[in-house]
């Protein structure tokens, strides 16, 4: 089932209202600050100069000197990288983001989901979220690497690594090793669909084709570029999630939750009857993510303000 966070209308739709807080995605409430952009970058086609600095940015906020190509949100990437190679057999290490597996099966893999590392070996294509969504777990760098040489290629998603650079592969980035990250979730622009695929030339190459001549608008381009150069805002913003998200453990252990994962864009909890929690927050306003597969998960985002915390905190100890 391929099921997502974001669909708050649907919220909107079973429980009425319009001031939701929309805490079902792992996307940053406090967004980096768009400035005024050049009346060029709505008015042109995106240049390849203005493509290069973007990859430029994206490579030095990222640590990487392997090539790059900037597609319309990692999703793209996922929808692509499938199409790529001849069908074949491909193992996912789950339960994580449903996309990975419903697009290789739409490209005419034979997909297995699978529940180790260690079991993707011997795959044609294998893929890891790192860390994973919904529950967090995180894989090092050189188990990853190691995983690499056992399969035939390895799709590396990093979609939420960027307050966690330290277990990223980026950097290692390869023919056999093909990495993802995106933009929107930790910059809090989700809107603005921009996402990055690292990997050879080659490969950077096909997707590149694949993608047409512009898959990434003239102010995303840019936003990217100056957001991704903005190594002050990351740093703080990386602090400032740390901080909250213990804010938001101790907040759900008062509320009988127990932490089973998450990233400092999310948290994952086992609940007694996540729907009956996922109502119960719907009737507050706020709205949450729940799991087909985990009737005891819950995942929530971080609030973005004062007084978004104050409406959860209120939520959460009112009789939950």
């Amino acid at each position: 089932m391929r099921d997502h966070g974001g669909n708050s209308d649907a919220a909107r739709a079973q429980y009425g209202g319009e001031d939701w807080i929309d805490l079902s995605t792992g996307i940053n409430r406090q967004p980096w600050p768009v400035p005024d952009l050049p009346a060029h970058v709505w008015t042109d086609l995106p240049t390849a100069t203005a493509k290069a600095a973007l990859l430029d940015a994206a490579a030095a906020a990222f640590g990487t000197p392997a090539p790059g190509v900037a597609l319309a949100g990692a999703q793209q990437a996922i929808q692509l990288i499938p199409r790529l190679w001849a069908p074949g057999r491909a193992r996912v290490l789950g339960p994580t983001y449903n996309e990975h597996a419903a697009a290789l099966r739409a490209a005419g893999w034979q997909v297995e989901e699978v529940s180790t590392l260690g079991a993707l070996a011997g795959a044609d294509l294998a893929v890891v979220v790192n860390p994973n969504n919904p529950d967090g777990q995180r894989h090092p760098a050189a188990a990853l690497r190691a995983l690499s040489l056992q399969v035939g290629r390895l799709v590396v998603d990093e979609s939420f690594a960027d307050a966690s650079p330290a277990a990223s592969v980026t950097a290692k980035a390869s023919r056999r090793m093909l990495v993802l990250r995106s933009f929107g979730k930790f910059y809090g622009l989700a809107g603005l669909r921009l996402g990055f695929v690292f990997a050879d030339a080659a490969t950077v190459a096909a997707l590149s084709e694949m993608a047409g001549p512009w898959p990434v608008s003239g102010p995303a381009l840019e936003i990217g570029r100056r957001a991704l150069l903005d190594r002050n805002w990351a740093m703080a913003t990386a602090l400032r999630l740390g901080a909250e998200t213990m804010r938001m453990d101790a907040l759900a252990a008062r509320a009988g939750w127990r932490l089973v994962g998450g990233t400092a864009l999310f948290r994952t909890y086992a609940t007694p009857d996540a729907a009956a929690a996922q109502d119960h927050l719907a009737r507050a306003r706020i709205w949450s993510r729940v799991f087909p597969y985990a009737a005891d998960w819950l995942r929530l985002g971080l609030p973005g303000n004062e007084s978004e915390w104050m409406r959860l905190e209120k939520a959460l100890t009112n009789e939950l």
